[in-house]
This record gives structure tokens, C-alpha cells and sequence, in this order.
């Protein structure tokens, strides 16, 4: 799981097995490690009908509702966007790169703008 965090802006991206997983948990956690402390990033099933986000003891949450994470998992929907307070909320699935990267791609959704 990758987020992009800039400005207002926040952007969650899964890769197959991560949809995959929130499918069937209902919930995604990373963390970073800095020297002091521990940044964690989670996702949370939601019965609520939008995204929202929250920041809260060095955690930000991304709630999503149940309907999102069964379309963006039994679908070809790529994401879903949404505004929470100030923060615009982007949830994605992460597709291969179109030029050359170092980074394992191995289980990323395959990109559309590739012809094959």
C-alpha cells in the first residue's frame, strides 16, 4: 500500500493482493518507522456511504464504505475520490508503470495503456 500525501491531497494505491486482502478483512495497515516514532496508514471498512479520513495519534485512517471495497474489488472500477473536511481523498488500484522502474511490480493491476 503507497500514499501520496500532498498539500490537501491525500491518494491511498493497492496493489492486487492488497484489494484483495481489504476485500476480505475489511482492513489495511503499513507503517513507517522514522529514529522517534511510527507513522501508520490504514484502511477501514465503513458503514457510512463516503470516504473520510482522520489523523489522530500518528495515524491516518482512510474509512471506506463496504459498497467501494466490494465494487473496487469485483470490478475493472479503478478508484474512488471523495472530500473529507478540507482533504481530498483518492483510493486507487496501483497498475504497473509505463516506463522503466526498479520497483517490484509483480503484483500490480495491469496498466490499460498498455498494448499488448
Amino acid at each position: 500500500m503507497k500514499i501520496r500525501i500532498k498539500g490537501n491531497s491525500l491518494r491511498y494505491r493497492l496493489t492486487k493482493s492488497e484489494v484483495a486482502a481489504l476485500g476480505m478483512v475489511g482492513f489495511l495497515s503499513e507503517r513507517t518507522h522514522f529514529a522517534s516514532q511510527a507513522l501508520e496508514y490504514a484502511i477501514m471498512t465503513t458503514s457510512e456511504g463516503q470516504l473520510t479520513a482522520d489523523f489522530s495519534e500518528n495515524r491516518i485512517v482512510l474509512n471506506m464504505p463496504e459498497k467501494m471495497i466490494e465494487e473496487l474489488v469485483n470490478t475493472d472500477k479503478v478508484g474512488f475520490s471523495d472530500v473529507s473536511g478540507p482533504v481530498s481523498l483518492l483510493i486507487e488500484k496501483d497498475f504497473t508503470c509505463l516506463d522503466n522502474v526498479e520497483e517490484d511490480q509483480s503484483d500490480n493491476f495491469p496498466n490499460p495503456n498498455i498494448n499488448c
